[in-house]
């Protein structure tokens, strides 16, 4: 009698070949260079977002020299709207280590692979699998909820007993031969019929098989994450602007929120805003301007910007070359910020926004 390993494996590979997708970018000259990059930028991140950044990133980095070659602003720059941009300094970071350690040749032994900067088990194997067809099990969050679904796998997918489970599970189903194909069903039939919320059962070729369909628990399976208390918090940024319209940006530290990148200087309170304001900036005597509050939100929270427009005459007093700048809207340089940055900025080049009136009035 055929195991239900093989039959989820075969099942699979049968429906990929009828239902899969064939034609994303990165699976044209499926190197562990190309697919290292698309498996990053996959994380957290759907599909159709990801085509267009792959698509620019491949063309000016082909190639892991010439990303561990880039300044990380222009990696960064690449990386803008994508979020969680850890994943982009963690590239850079790993292409230098590949070039230092290993000549400039990617390594393919998954022990080098899970040693290098945000390369995970998963990751490694994905790589090795759908590059290598190296039989290698991998478990993103697609195959999380297809494997718990269909062997009705109880509990929280973060819970280490069950994901021990998920593990042993994905060994099992992951077969010695067309593993590329395999791996790549198994993350299309996640991404497009077996997903989080109005799962397509239908058109799931392994719906007679499937647990949690026969007992009616595909929306219990898998099991919600516990809710968190969502909170929000509230910043303000300092719009400081010369006459030339360059606006002054400072680089955030590497770890944290928007970590690496560009952004307005951010307070925590309008009077620290406006000391900062009055000792750092020739400005003129005019107040700050509210601008239009710009509300963000991250995972857990939403971070509410409320933008200070203020006019200088002049740079500021203090200035570290590598920490900050001034930055021309009319001729942008390539640097990574995040994208309620650069969308507040771009609204800079409005003319009009000079002569619009305060949105509020301001108190400390």
């Amino acid at each position: 009698m055929e195991s239900p390993y093989t039959r989820l494996t075969s099942a699979l590979i049968e429906w990929h070949g009828r239902r899969g997708r064939h034609d994303l970018p990165w699976q044209n000259e499926r190197t562990p260079y190309r697919v290292w990059i698309s498996e990053v930028m996959l994380q957290q991140t759907q599909v159709v977002t990801v085509i267009p950044y792959y698509e620019r990133f491949i063309t000016r980095f082909p190639d892991v020299a010439t990303l561990a070659e880039a300044p990380i602003d222009a990696v960064l720059h690449l990386w803008t709207g994508l979020g969680y941009y850890a994943r982009a300094r963690n590239l850079h970071r790993a292409a230098q280590r590949i070039c230092a350690e290993y000549g400039g040749e990617f390594p393919v032994s998954f022990a080098a692979l899970v040693s290098l900067p945000g390369i995970g088990r998963s990751t490694a194997g994905a790589i090795l699998a759908l590059s290598r067809g190296e039989p290698i099990p991998i478990l993103d969050g697609n195959v999380k909820r297809v494997l718990t679904r269909f062997f009705g796998v109880t509990g929280p997918p973060t819970d280490a007993a069950a994901n021990k489970r998920l593990w042993q599970l994905a060994e099992r189903c992951t077969p010695q031969e067309d593993v590329a194909v395999y791996t790549q069903a198994i993350m299309d039939l996640g991404a497009t019929v077996c997903v989080r919320r109005k799962p397509l059962c239908d058109f799931c070729p392994l719906g007679e098989g499937c647990v949690a369909r026969r007992t009616g628990r595909q929306h219990e399976i898998p099991a919600p994450r516990p809710m968190r208390a969502r909170r929000s918090r509230q910043v303000f940024m300092l719009v400081a602007v010369r006459e030339d319209r360059a606006v002054l940006l400072e680089r955030r530290p590497d770890s944290g929120v928007w970590g690496g990148l560009w952004c307005l200087p951010e307070f925590d309170t309008l009077s620290a805003a406006r000391i900062f304001a009055d000792q750092s900036l020739q400005r003129t005597n005019e107040e700050p301007q509210a601008l239009e509050m710009v509300q963000h939100s991250f995972t857990h929270f939403d971070l509410i910007i409320s933008p200070l427009l203020t006019r200088c005459s002049g740079p500021a007093a203090v200035m570290d070359e590598n920490q900050s700048l001034w930055y021309n809207t009319h001729e942008p340089a390539r640097i990574g910020m995040p994208a309620p940055i650069k969308t507040l900025l771009d609204r800079l080049a409005d003319p009009t926004l000079f002569d619009a009136p305060a949105t509020g009035r301001l108190e400390s």
